[in-house]
């Protein structure tokens, strides 16, 4: 028997698998980069907590320079970074929203995020 009725079906295939692939990759290819940026934010964000906590600087000082760092890491200029002194520790609270054009959906990416100095730094 001939199957003629099936003539097509692996190109279909391939066409929908292929463009779930391209989809995934360049979805990918648009939120790693500012999720990579942020999780690095993270780690500058504990360095001048620690900083500032061992140097005896006020919170503020972890804020500006924070803020001085903001434009490398693409931050938005509209961040809301939040420095204060609780139990006797630095504390900074970062929070900004970073829209990700993706093909007809902009995503949000929220960032909110809070580094405390660490205990045993901490002066008396």
């Amino acid at each position: 028997m001939r199957r003629s009725g099936e003539r097509g079906n692996a190109n279909l295939k391939f066409l929908v698998v292929m463009t779930i692939l391209v989809g995934s990759a360049y979805a990918g290819y648009l939120y790693v980069p500012v999720a990579f940026q942020a999780n690095t934010y993270k780690d500058l964000m504990q360095h001048y907590v620690d900083v500032a906590a061992t140097q005896g600087y006020p919170p503020s000082w972890a804020g500006e320079q924070l803020m001085k760092s903001a434009p490398e890491y693409e931050i938005p200029a509209n961040a809301i970074i939040t420095p204060l002194r609780r139990d006797n520790r630095i504390e900074v609270r970062v929070q900004y929203v970073r829209v990700i054009e993706f093909p007809g959906y902009p995503y949000n990416y929220e960032f909110d995020h809070t580094v405390k100095s660490t205990a045993f730094l901490a002066f008396k």
